[in-house]
Formats: structure tokens, sequence, C-alpha cells
């Protein structure tokens, strides 16, 4: 994955409350589980029992793509504002050096690709955070993984979860997989802003529930975002991003293999594949959407919920 430069490059989607604190507490909403790790509530604390916490935000977030950054670098108590991003990733082509302005110019892509393409789409931030965040959709750590929560429309992501995609995963990771993982992220924006979510039942599992149809969807949508990534212009007039080579697309679905309910079921759980208790879909459906999404560019071929063949 490779970016243009000579943009100027906006930070201002990014939204840094790392070493802020943010005790736990009450929250109203369901946050949307990204990245193939569940929900904000007893799913998180089962997940975090079966990834071991994590690493407890002691990661590079460097996401093994050999970028230097500071997203991920702060230690625990440190506070940190927006201000060195900014001063670091002020022009479209540090992010081919530097894994900050690499996320920054992804959520900058993303967000472009639906604004164009989504009629009264509304931007939104991305908060980087560190151990533990309070939400409007309650309290959430590390070992929740990436999420979304539609009751403050945010993102969330300890960025040292890029780390555990490779290290506890083994997916083969890079800058196009973080990109990915993002994307899927919007996509429940997406979800939230034309109201699909409302369409599932809160608790609701099992291989073709409204649960796994909502993450295959958010995969599909990702997929879209992809296949336009290199064509979207941002308010320059060109496009963030330069080049998605096919390489970038077989890591994105080795990660997307590596994230579905029954790999992580059988290899990071109890060894045991319970198609009842799925709320992402399986190995092979999460690669069947992005796939759908990535060649065909069309969001309108992403409708999960039309369809009884999710793979």
């Amino acid at each position: 994955m490779r970016y243009n430069e000579g943009i100027d490059l906006d930070t201002s989607d990014v939204q840094d409350r790392r070493g802020g604190g943010g005790g736990f507490g009450g929250g109203r909403g369901v946050a949307v589980g990204g990245g193939g790790l569940g929900l904000v509530g007893l799913v998180v604390v089962v997940l975090i029992q079966v990834l071991g916490g994590g690493d407890g935000g002691t990661g590079t977030g460097t996401g093994g793509n050999g970028l230097s950054g500071t997203l991920g670098g702060l230690s625990q108590g440190q506070t940190a504002d927006n201000t060195q991003l900014e001063q670091q990733c002020q022009d479209s082509g540090d992010a081919n050096t530097s894994l900050d302005c690499a996320i920054a110019a992804d959520i900058d892509s993303i967000q472009d690709y639906w604004e164009q393409t989504l009629q009264g789409y509304q931007r939104t931030e991305t908060v980087f955070f560190s151990d533990q965040v309070q939400t409007s959709c309650g309290g959430a750590t590390s070992g929740s993984g990436p999420f979304y929560c539609p009751a403050d429309q945010l993102v969330y992501i300890d960025l040292t979860f890029f780390d555990t995609l490779r290290t506890d995963f083994g997916a083969e990771g890079g800058l196009f997989v973080d990109a990915y993982v993002l994307a899927h992220e919007y996509g429940h924006h997406v979800q939230n802003l034309m109201g699909t979510n409302q369409q599932v039942q809160q608790g609701e599992t099992g291989p073709t529930s409204g649960t796994v149809r909502l993450e295959l969807q958010a995969d599909c949508y990702a997929g879209t975002w992809a296949n336009h990534a290199e064509t979207v212009p941002d308010e320059s007039g060109r496009p963030l991003i330069a080049e998605i080579t096919d390489d970038d697309i077989a890591r994105a679905l080795d990660a997307a293999g590596r994230i579905g309910d029954d790999f992580i079921q059988e290899n990071l759980g109890g060894g045991t594949v319970d198609q009842d208790s799925f709320t992402h879909g399986s190995s092979e459906q999460r690669q069947k959407w992005f796939t759908t999404g990535y060649q065909t560019g069309d969001p309108a071929r992403c409708d999960t919920f039309a369809t009884d063949d999710l793979g």
C-alpha cells in the first residue's frame, strides 16, 4: 500500500484519549464489535479471557510495518492531544514513512469515500485509547478490540490491536490490513446512519443471526471502499491512496480469515466451534463478503439481510 505525496493531510478525524484515564461506568446502547472481537459488555469479558487481555497496552502499535510513529507509544498516565500528529502529518506522503500518518490518511480516505457515496453521510472521529476507555456504550478495554459505539457515533481502538492481530492471531498484517480494520468500523457508522443496526436484536447470536449479518455487511462495506480507494478524491481533488496491491488484498483476506468466529473459537478459545454463539461470522463468510465489496465496489451488493446465502 502506498500513499500519494503533496496533499495536505487532515488529522481532525482523530481524537487521542490515551493516558487520559477514563474509568468504567454505565452507558447506553450496545457497541458494535469490529475486527472479530466482540461487543462491549459480557462478551468482552469472555474475549479478554480468550485473548489473555491483549498486551495491556504496552505494545508499540506499529502493526509490524516498520514505520516510526507516536500512536500507541504513550505510557499509562501520559496525556496527549493532536498537536504532535498535526505537526508530523502535514503532507499525505508522510503516511509512507509514519504509521501515525498512515492511519490518519486511511480514516480521511474512508470518510471521503462515504461522503461522496452516501447522501447525508456525517463524518465522525476515531478515538485512540490505551488499556481502557469510557464510552456512551459503557466501559471497554483493549481486549474488546476495535469497536463502534452507536450512542456517541465514535470509533474506538487501542492501536496495540494491530500488534495483537499479528502475534496472537498469526495474521500477516501490514498497512492495508490496518486500513481494512478501520474501514470495517466505519461500515458500522454507515449502518447506524442508515438505521440498519436497528434490524438486529441485542444479544442475538448464530450463523445466520442479525448480529452476524451486521458484521458481514461491515466487511463488505470495507471492500467497497478498498475498490475505490485509489480514485476517491479528497478536498484537493486527488486521492490520498496511490496504490493497493494484490498482496495487500491477500493480507486483508488472511486477516479476515483469522478473525472469523470459527477460527477464534478453535485456535484461541476452547478448541470447539459452536456456531450457535457466532457473532461475526465464519472465516469463509468474512472473506466472501469483503471480496464481494471489493470486486463490485457497490454498497448495494452488501445487503446481507436480503439473502439466505451468507457463504
